[in-house]
């Protein structure tokens, strides 16, 4: 049976002060834990934290990467083994040669589990990552024992498409962040590609009712009543469209939820995961 998870606006501190927490670790450049495997021919990286039952962390597309969850990591890794994935084309991730898809996000990481021998996990996504996870639920119903998550709406085939992201309007935008960001990236010369290959992602793929319809797995959905992308409507379709869900809109956020109220968010996830 569906739920409706409330808290009240938690403002108990802010999200510097748990980032101050995990700075002396460089989460998505960690030589101590990170490491590589390769999925359909494409070497990705990923990083593991603490012990326990796996969670497996997906982040966001674009200005996104494993360093979003740095207040996340270190308080999930208390419970369980943390298991961070870098997106194809992110990163330390290469980006391969095949399109984008959700799918092809699902199959990397299971492909993930594999590689490590485990057979389930929690998997956590925000964004990007939000859709991989109920992509992955849908496709790998197996290895998935829940899902969070958070900064997702009803993606149908007749929404508006309006993604156009490039290299040029990104270093326009954000060019000091941009250049620590490629920096990292294992083929830099093809950010581009990779940012014209998401453009097709986010405008073309669909997920809606015949994907979400068929998750079995408990669900938790988290939102910003104030989602720039994604609107309390889509967020209330996709939700609607789950079988076994739950959600959390968080009241006076936008789409970046992780810092603009980590204690609901924490607090919310926590609460789920019991």
């Amino acid at each position: 049976m569906k739920s409706l998870i409330f808290f009240p606006l938690l403002i108990l501190f802010s999200v510097v002060s748990v980032g101050l927490q995990a700075q002396k670790i460089p989460y998505g450049n960690n030589p101590e834990t990170g490491k590589y495997f390769t999925s359909d021919g494409t070497k990705l990286y990923y990083e593991m934290y603490g012990k326990g039952p796996a969670l497996l962390l997906l982040h966001g597309g674009v200005y996104g990467y494993i360093d979003e969850f740095e207040g996340l990591i270190p308080e999930l890794a208390k419970k369980y083994q943390v298991i961070c994935l870098a997106t194809r084309g992110h990163g330390k991730s290469e980006v391969g040669h095949a399109p984008y898809t959700y799918l092809q996000r699902a199959s990397d990481a299971q492909n993930l589990l594999k590689h490590l021998g485990i057979g389930k996990a929690i998997v956590v996504g925000f964004s990007d990552g939000g859709f991989s996870a109920l992509k992955m639920a849908a496709q790998y119903p197996k290895r998935v024992s829940k899902v969070i998550a958070m900064g997702v709406g009803d993606l149908p085939a007749d929404r508006k498409k309006d993604a156009n992201y490039s290299a040029k309007s990104l270093m326009a935008q954000s060019g000091a962040y941009f250049e620590g960001r490629k920096k990292l990236m294992a083929e830099p010369d093809r950010w581009d590609e990779s940012l014209q290959m998401l453009n097709e992602l986010y405008n073309e793929d669909i997920l809606s009712e015949e994907t979400l319809g068929t998750i079995q797995a408990p669900t938790l959905l988290i939102n910003g009543e104030k989602d720039d992308y994604y609107t309390v409507e889509s967020f209330e379709t996709c939700y609607g469209y789950i079988p076994n869900a739950q959600k959390v809109l968080v009241p006076g956020c936008g789409h970046v939820i992780l810092y603009c109220n980590f204690p609901l968010v924490m607090d919310s996830i926590e609460s789920f995961l019991k």
